[in-house]
């Protein structure tokens, strides 16, 4: 879900060629081994200000400096070996090592300085998305769940896709949303979304209901022109399941043993935010019955919108059976993300957010034979 980033001091650690001062030390050897295999009339003792240069963009102001001592001192011994000591050209070539380390240690202490504010800045995001939305736990009522999400940008952690889980009584609720935009508004509606469920799942008669608030905290809390693609799910113990759709990539049900009767087609509504607008009718629920090792994938647009070089959209109904066949539902979802990108050749180019709910029934426990052995031949698009 995220990019790990360099914390300032800790570059040097591991291998020793990776270190910070491998590269300088080993451009001035170069180039002490070129002055003495080709002779000073090339006049090579100004390249060894490369050492501090190259130092600057990963070690610290000690690794320029230090590197700036070997430069000095190398320049000096080849001097006196070439007979050149007193020469101008030393003098030269001293003076541009000597300004490259000034040079150098001013951009090693800005660069450090900026990881720094980077790591502060990851650190609240991962902070702000841990509030937003936390790990889900493994097993809520009759669902194992295992989320996943990507965001376009390697260095952002929050975003406006969402999915979260609530356990009432009799079953679990689940969302998965997409909100309308990017950045800190993006991120505002998200939260009023996920607070307005949170509220509201544990206590709301049906989905209807919890979409009404959902909806007026939306129209309340955000500005007019914010909309909100969702997918809200209910699961009963006994595998009754409910899906009411507000403008939402439709899930791919994968079921366990043999073939299985299509899913029927959801009745879309508008996204949140817009259905006042429209005044189109509230959607009708589509209902829909589990089976234990029944394994249902919803995701956003960033899966279902990848395309390829032609401009093909993914084909996940045709492909989920192969990706997310794994009983390990952490190693579907990571050849689901690497059959994407293959597809696409170039990476995700939006946020996604996949969940994917594993039907357990009272009678099978998570970790039995039953519940792990399970195939999942078949996969019908909702």
């Amino acid at each position: 879900m995220s990019s790990t980033v360099d914390v300032p001091g800790s570059t040097g650690r591991g291998r020793w060629w990776s270190r910070p001062w491998v590269a300088p030390v080993a451009a001035m050897v170069l180039v002490a081994l070129g002055d003495l295999l080709l002779g000073p009339a090339l006049g090579l003792l100004p390249l060894f200000a490369a050492g501090p240069a190259l130092a600057a963009g990963r070690g610290s102001p000690r690794t320029v400096l230090g590197s700036t001592a070997l430069g000095v001192a190398l320049v000096l011994l080849i001097a006196v070996r070439d007979g050149l000591w007193g020469h101008t050209r030393v003098w030269v070539a001293l003076a541009g090592v000597l300004f490259t380390a000034l040079a150098a240690c001013w951009v090693s202490v800005t660069r450090r300085r900026a990881e720094r504010e980077l790591v502060d800045v990851r650190a609240v995001a991962d902070a702000v998305q841990n509030v937003l939305m936390p790990p889900l736990p493994p097993r809520l009522g009759p669902l194992e769940l295992t989320g996943s999400y990507r965001s376009a940008h390697r260095t952002a952690r929050v975003g406006g896709d969402l999915y979260q889980a609530v356990q009432v009584p009799g079953g679990v609720r689940i969302l998965v949303a997409d909100v309308q935009g990017k950045g800190l508004e993006a991120v505002s509606a998200a939260a009023v979304v996920l607070g307005a469920f949170r509220n509201a799942a544990p206590v709301a008669p049906d989905l209807n209901a919890l979409a009404a608030q959902i909806e007026q905290s939306l129209a309340e809390q955000t500005p007019g022109d914010r909309f909100v693609t969702a997918l809200l799910v209910d699961v009963r113990e006994d595998g009754r399941t409910t899906l009411l759709d507000h403008g939402h990539p439709v899930p791919v049900l994968l079921r366990a043993g043999g073939a299985a009767p299509s899913l029927p087609g959801l009745d879309p509504a508008p996204p949140f935010g817009l259905s006042a607008l429209t005044g189109a009718p509230a959607p009708r629920p589509t209902a829909l019955t589990l089976r234990d090792g029944d394994r249902l994938l919803l995701c956003t647009d960033g899966l279902t919108e990848a395309r390829d070089g032609s401009g093909t959209f993914y084909p996940l109904a045709d492909r989920a059976r192969r990706v997310l066949a794994p009983v390990c539902p952490r190693q579907a979802l990571a050849r689901l993300r690497a059959d994407v990108e293959d597809w696409t050749g170039t990476g995700p180019d939006d946020d996604s957010a996949l969940l994917l709910c594993d039907f357990r029934a009272a009678d099978s426990p998570a970790g039995s034979p039953a519940a792990t052995r399970r195939p999942r031949p078949e996969a019908v698009a909702a």
